[in-house]
Protein backbone atom coordinates (compact mmCIF):
# COMPACT_ATOMS: atom_id res chain seq x y z
CA UNK A 1 0.00 0.00 0.00
CA UNK A 2 1.26 3.45 -0.80
CA UNK A 3 0.40 6.22 1.62
CA UNK A 4 0.83 9.82 0.51
CA UNK A 5 0.76 12.32 3.37
CA UNK A 6 1.42 16.04 3.19
CA UNK A 7 4.95 15.49 4.50
CA UNK A 8 5.70 11.81 3.87
CA UNK A 9 5.27 9.03 1.34
CA UNK A 10 5.37 5.47 2.67
CA UNK A 11 5.13 1.98 1.22
CA UNK A 12 3.59 -0.62 3.52
CA UNK A 13 4.09 -4.34 2.90
CA UNK A 14 3.85 -7.62 4.81
CA UNK A 15 7.24 -9.01 3.90
CA UNK A 16 8.72 -11.60 6.19
CA UNK A 17 8.30 -11.42 9.92
CA UNK A 18 5.63 -13.21 11.92
CA UNK A 19 2.60 -11.22 10.70
CA UNK A 20 2.51 -8.90 13.70
CA UNK A 21 4.64 -6.29 11.94
CA UNK A 22 4.71 -4.51 8.61
CA UNK A 23 7.74 -3.42 6.67
CA UNK A 24 7.36 0.33 6.24
CA UNK A 25 9.57 1.70 3.48
CA UNK A 26 10.41 5.20 2.32
CA UNK A 27 12.59 6.97 -0.19
CA UNK A 28 13.61 9.57 2.40
CA UNK A 29 14.56 8.76 5.99
CA UNK A 30 12.62 11.74 7.35
CA UNK A 31 9.41 10.40 5.81
CA UNK A 32 9.65 7.39 8.09
CA UNK A 33 10.74 9.31 11.18
CA UNK A 34 8.03 11.97 10.80
CA UNK A 35 5.31 9.34 11.03
CA UNK A 36 7.14 6.85 13.26
CA UNK A 37 9.60 8.85 15.41
CA UNK A 38 10.65 5.80 17.46
CA UNK A 39 11.32 3.59 14.42
CA UNK A 40 14.67 1.87 14.07
CA UNK A 41 15.29 2.87 10.47
CA UNK A 42 17.62 0.73 8.40
CA UNK A 43 19.41 2.26 5.42
CA UNK A 44 20.07 0.26 2.30
CA UNK A 45 18.75 -3.21 1.73
CA UNK A 46 19.41 -3.43 -1.98
CA UNK A 47 15.97 -2.42 -3.19
CA UNK A 48 14.42 0.71 -4.63
CA UNK A 49 13.39 1.94 -1.16
CA UNK A 50 16.57 3.01 0.64
CA UNK A 51 14.98 3.30 4.11
CA UNK A 52 12.88 0.76 5.97
CA UNK A 53 11.65 -0.17 9.42
CA UNK A 54 9.72 -3.12 10.76
CA UNK A 55 6.83 -1.65 12.76
CA UNK A 56 4.04 -3.25 14.75
CA UNK A 57 1.01 -3.64 12.51
CA UNK A 58 -1.31 -2.05 15.08
CA UNK A 59 0.92 1.01 15.40
CA UNK A 60 0.90 1.41 11.62
CA UNK A 61 -2.90 1.17 11.61
CA UNK A 62 -3.12 3.72 14.43
CA UNK A 63 -0.88 6.23 12.61
CA UNK A 64 -2.80 5.85 9.36
CA UNK A 65 -6.09 6.30 11.24
CA UNK A 66 -4.70 9.42 12.95
CA UNK A 67 -3.77 10.85 9.55
CA UNK A 68 -7.33 10.26 8.34
CA UNK A 69 -8.83 11.85 11.45
CA UNK A 70 -6.54 14.87 11.00
CA UNK A 71 -7.87 15.72 7.53
CA UNK A 72 -9.17 19.29 7.74
CA UNK A 73 -8.50 20.52 4.23
CA UNK A 74 -10.53 20.75 1.02
CA UNK A 75 -7.54 20.11 -1.27
CA UNK A 76 -4.69 17.71 -0.47
CA UNK A 77 -2.17 19.07 -2.99
CA UNK A 78 -2.39 22.51 -1.37
CA UNK A 79 -1.13 21.04 1.94
CA UNK A 80 2.19 19.84 0.52
CA UNK A 81 4.69 22.54 1.52
CA UNK A 82 7.94 21.09 0.14
CA UNK A 83 8.35 22.19 -3.49
CA UNK A 84 10.12 19.01 -4.64
CA UNK A 85 7.56 16.78 -2.90
CA UNK A 86 4.69 18.79 -4.38
CA UNK A 87 6.18 18.40 -7.86
CA UNK A 88 6.61 14.64 -7.37
CA UNK A 89 3.06 14.21 -6.07
CA UNK A 90 1.73 16.25 -8.98
CA UNK A 91 3.45 13.84 -11.41
CA UNK A 92 1.73 10.91 -9.68
CA UNK A 93 -1.60 12.77 -9.82
CA UNK A 94 -1.09 13.43 -13.56
CA UNK A 95 -0.18 9.79 -14.23
CA UNK A 96 -3.34 8.62 -12.48
CA UNK A 97 -5.43 11.13 -14.41
CA UNK A 98 -4.00 9.70 -17.63
CA UNK A 99 -4.76 6.21 -16.32
CA UNK A 100 -8.40 7.14 -15.59
CA UNK A 101 -8.86 8.30 -19.17
CA UNK A 102 -7.74 4.98 -20.64
CA UNK A 103 -10.29 2.26 -21.28
CA UNK A 104 -10.34 -0.56 -18.73
CA UNK A 105 -8.66 -3.74 -19.97
CA UNK A 106 -10.46 -6.35 -17.91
Amino acid sequence: MWIFLSNAMLSLVDKGGDGSTLLVRARRREDLTRVFPQAKVQAGGGTDYPFRARIDREEVALRVAEAVRDIHYPNFKATVAEDDRHAAYLRVWAAMMEFQDQPSRH
